[in-house]
C-alpha cells in the first residue's frame, strides 16, 4: 500500500503575521554587502553628520540670545570658528582611524585593539547612547522642519504643533518597520537626501551672497515676534556681558553640529578597494562640506537675525530661507524645497543608527559584553533584536522629552565626544608603540583631538547637567558596569563548563540501573504517548506515577487505570498532603537516585493548547518540573509535547486522534 507524504506543519499565527508585515524570509546566502563608490558613500554615510547643520547654529543662539540679546548674532561667528577648529582636529584624527582600521567598528575597535576589551566598553556605551539619542534628535528636528514649513507658508499656522510627538513616533515606527524588512543603508535612495540638502544650503548661500552684493544688506527677522525667545540685555564685562559659563554652554550646544562624523569610520569595510584610501577621501570631502554649511548657516543667521522660537518652530534655517527667497511664488517654491530637503535628510539621518546600533551591539555581544541574542540575524537577515531595542529606547526618549530638540541635545554630545576621545586616545597609543614616518605629527594630532574632545565632554557635563545631561552622567558608568557584569557572567559560565578535561570514555554512563517515571495526572492520549516513548528507551524499569493532591480525583484515576486495557504499566500513587507538588517530585527523585548507581528519567507529558485560550484554561507544569530537579546529578527530565488542538481537529473531522 502506497504511503503518502505527511502534510507540512502549519505555520503559527504569529509567524504568518510576521511574514505579512516583513515579507518572506531571506536565507543566509542572500546576505551580501554592496561596495560603495566615493560619491555614493558620501551621500549614504554623511546624512547624520550633515543634517546637524539644520540645528547646530540654532542651539548656540538658544543659549546666547536670552542673555546678551542681539549681540548673540555677533558672538555666533567666533563660536562657530571654534567648532570648525574642533572639526579640523577630529577630521585629521579620523583620517588616521580609517587608514589604520579598515574593518567596521570605529572608535570601539580602536579602543579594543589598543586598550583591551574592558576599556573599550567606555566607547561601546558612548556609541550606543549616541545612536539612541541620534534617532530621537534627528526625528524631532525633521518634524520641526515640516512644522516650520507650515508656519511660514501658512502665515503663522500652528495647527501641527500639538501633533509633533505623534508625528515623531510615527516616523520612528516607519523606520523601525522598514529596517526589520531589511532596508540596506547602502541603497542608492539613501544617498539622494544628502545631495538635495547640500544643494539647498548652497542655493541659500548663493542667493544670500547675490542679495548682499546687490543691496549691501540682507532682510532681517522680527526679533520681537510672538513666540520668539526674549532678548537679553548686554552689559559690561567679558564678551558683551555674557559669562564664560554661558559661552561654554553655547559652545557645547554647537558641538552637536559634529555628530555623525564617525559614521565613515564605522563603515570602512563598505568602501571599494583600496578601502582605507577611499574612506579617507570621502571623510575629507564630508568634513569640508560640513564646515562650509555650518559656517554658512551661522553667517546667514548673523546677517538675517533669524531668532529661535520657544516652541522650536519656525526653525532658524527655515527663517533664513524664507527671508532670502522672499514671499513670491518663486520664494515659496524655494522655501518648500529647502524645508522638504531638510526634513528628508534629518529623517534619513535618523535611519543611520538603525544600521550602526545593531552592528555595534553585535560586535560587543560577540566579545561577550552584551547578550548573545544581539548577534542573531532575524527574519530578513537584519539584527532584529538590536533594531527593536533601539526603536523602543528612542521612542521613550521622544515621548519623555516631547520631541524637543533643545532638551534632547543636552543628552547628545557626551556620548558623541566620548567616542571621539576614545578614538583619539587609542590612535595616540597605537603610534606611541611604533616607529614610522610622521610619527610625531600623528601623535600630536590624535592627542590634541582626544584632549579637546575630553574637555568638551567635561564642559557639556557641567554646563548642561541640570538640563538633562545628568541622565547620561549617571547612566554612563552604570552602562559600563552592566557590560562588565555581563562579561563576567559569561566568563564564569564558560569556565565552569570547561574546567574539567574529559577523560577517556567520559561520555559513558556511570550508573548501573536506569528507571523511567512517567508523571500522570489523568489517563489520556498524552499519557499513552509518554508510556509508548518510555518503552522505546528500553530502561530497566518503567513506572507510572501520580501525586495525590485531590483524593477523589486519584480514586477515579486508579479505577480508570485498572479498568483499561490500554496500558501494561502499573500506576503508583505518591501522597502529597501539603499539595507541594514540586517538593514531592524532588523528594521522590532524590530517594530513587540516592545510591549513586541509579539514573532516573522523569518523563512529563506536556499538553499544548491554542496560544491564547490555552493559557487561560490550562496551566503548564512541565518546565517547572524540569527546573525543580535540575540540581540532582543522575536525574534527567524529558518533556514530551502532545498537541491537543490537533487532536480536537482530528475528532471534529471524524478521524481518530493519534497518541504518537
Amino acid at each position: 500500500m502506497a504511503t503518502t507524504e505527511p502534510a507540512p506543519p502549519r505555520d503559527r499565527v504569529s509567524y504568518r503575521v510576521k511574514r505579512l508585515l516583513l515579507g518572506p524570509p531571506l536565507i543566509t546566502e542572500q546576505l551580501s554587502e554592496e561596495k560603495l563608490s566615493n560619491p555614493l558613500a558620501l551621500g549614504v554615510l554623511a546624512s547624520d553628520c550633515m543634517s546637524s547643520t539644520a540645528y547646530g547654529s540654532e542651539e548656540m543662539l538658544r543659549i546666547l540670545i536670552p542673555v546678551i540679546g542681539v549681540a548673540a548674532f555677533t558672538m555666533l561667528l567666533p563660536l562657530t570658528l571654534a567648532i570648525l577648529f574642533v572639526l579640523l582636529l577630529l577630521t585629521l584624527s579620523y583620517r588616521d582611524v580609517v587608514t589604520v582600521y579598515t574593518q567596521a567598528g570605529g572608535s570601539y575597535v580602536v579602543a579594543r585593539e589598543n586598550f583591551g576589551p574592558n576599556i573599550a566598553q567606555i566607547a561601546a556605551v558612548a556609541l550606543l547612547i549616541d545612536y539612541i539619542v541620534t534617532v530621537a534628535v534627528q526625528t524631532a528636528a525633521g518634524t520641526d522642519a515640516l512644522i516650520s514649513l507650515a508656519h511660514l507658508v501658512g502665515g503663522g499656522y500652528t495647527g501641527l504643533d500639538h501633533l509633533k510627538t505623534p508625528i515623531d513616533v510615527i516616523v520612528v515606527l516607519i523606520l523601525f518597520w522598514g529596517n526589520l524588512r531589511g532596508i540596506r543603508e547602502a541603497g542608492r535612495a539613501f544617498a539622494a537626501p544628502a545631495y538635495l540638502f547640500m544643494f539647498a544650503v548652497a542655493m541659500m548661500l548663493v542667493v544670500g551672497l547675490v542679495r548682499y552684493l546687490l543691496h549691501g544688506h540682507l532682510p532681517q527677522a522680527n526679533l520681537h515676534a510672538a513666540g520668539a525667545l526674549s532678548l537679553g540685555t548686554p552689559g559690561s564685562g567679558l564678551f558683551y556681558g555674557t559669562t564664560l559659563f554661558i559661552v561654554l554652554r553655547s559652545f557645547a550646544n554647537g558641538g552637536s553640529s559634529l555628530t555623525g562624523l564617525e559614521a565613515i569610520s564605522n563603515s570602512v569595510s563598505a568602501f571599494r578597494h583600496p578601502q582605507g584610501v577611499n574612506a579617507r577621501r570621502t571623510l575629507i570631502a564630508m568634513s569640508i562640506a560640513l564646515g562650509i554649511m555650518v559656517m554658512g548657516v551661522s553667517v546667514l543667521a548673523h546677517f538675517t537675525h533669524a531668532i529661535p522660537y520657544t516652541s522650536g518652530n519656525p526653525t532658524v534655517i527655515a527663517q533664513e530661507a524664507h527671508l532670502l527667497f522672499g514671499t513670491g511664488w518663486i520664494g515659496t517654491v524655494g522655501l518648500v524645497y529647502v524645508q522638504l530637503a531638510t526634513a528628508l535628510i534629518l529623517y534619513t539621518g535618523a535611519n543611520t543608527p538603525f544600521n550602526g546600533f545593531p552592528f555595534l551591539a553585535s560586535f560587543v555581544a560577540e566579545d561577550q559584553f552584551l547578550p548573545r541574542q544581539l548577534t542573531r540575524r532575524g527574519h530578513r537577515l537584519a539584527f532584529s533584536n538590536g533594531i527593536i531595542v533601539l526603536a523602543a529606547l528612542a521612542l521613550a526618549l521622544l515621548v519623555v522629552t516631547g520631541g524637543s530638540v533643545d532638551r534632547l541635545v543636552a543628552l547628545y554630545a557626551i556620548g558623541v565626544f566620548t567616542g571621539f576621545t576614545m578614538a583619539g586616545a587609542g590612535l595616540t597609543a597605537y603610534h606611541l608603540r611604533r616607529r614610522e614616518p610622521g610619527r610625531p605629527w600623528k601623535i600630536a594630532v590624535n592627542a590634541a583631538a582626544a584632549t579637546v574632545s575630553a574637555l568638551i565632554v567635561v564642559i557639556f557635563a557641567i554646563t548642561k547637567f541640570t538640563e538633562g545631561a545628568w541622565v547620561v552622567v549617571v547612566l554612563f558608568p552604570l552602562g559600563v558596569w552592566a557590560l562588565m557584569r555581563i562579561n563576567r557572567q559569561y566568563r564564569a559560565e564558560a569556565a565552569a563548563l570547561e574546567q574539567a578535561t574529559p577523560s577517556t570514555g567520559a561520555d559513558r554512563p556511570t550508573w548501573r540501573r536506569h528507571i523511567v517515571y512517567v508523571l500522570v495526572d489523568s489517563l489520556d492520549l498524552a499519557v499513552l504517548k509518554g508510556l509508548r516513548y518510555a518503552h522505546r528507551l528500553r530502561p530497566d524499569e518503567i513506572r507510572a506515577v501520580h501525586f495525590m493532591i485531590d483524593e477523589k480525583h486519584t480514586r477515579d484515576l486508579m479505577a480508570h487505570w485498572e479498568d483499561t486495557a490500554g496500558t501494561t504499566v502499573p500506576l503508583e500513587v505518591v501522597a502529597c498532603p501539603d499539595r507541594r507538588l514540586r517538593r514531592a517530585v524532588l523528594d521522590l527523585a532524590a530517594r530513587v537516585t540516592h545510591d549513586g548507581e541509579t539514573a532516573l528519567t522523569l518523563l512529563v507529558p506536556r499538553r499544548t493548547y491554542a496560544p491564547v485560550i490555552g493559557r487561560i484554561l490550562h496551566r503548564g507544569t512541565g518546565d517547572a518540573m524540569a527546573r525543580t530537579v535540575e540540581d540532582l546529578p543522575n536525574v534527567a527530565v524529558t518533556v514530551l509535547p502532545f498537541d491537543v488542538e490537533k487532536a480536537v481537529a482530528s475528532r471534529a473531522a471524524g478521524r481518530p486522534p493519534e497518541a504518537v
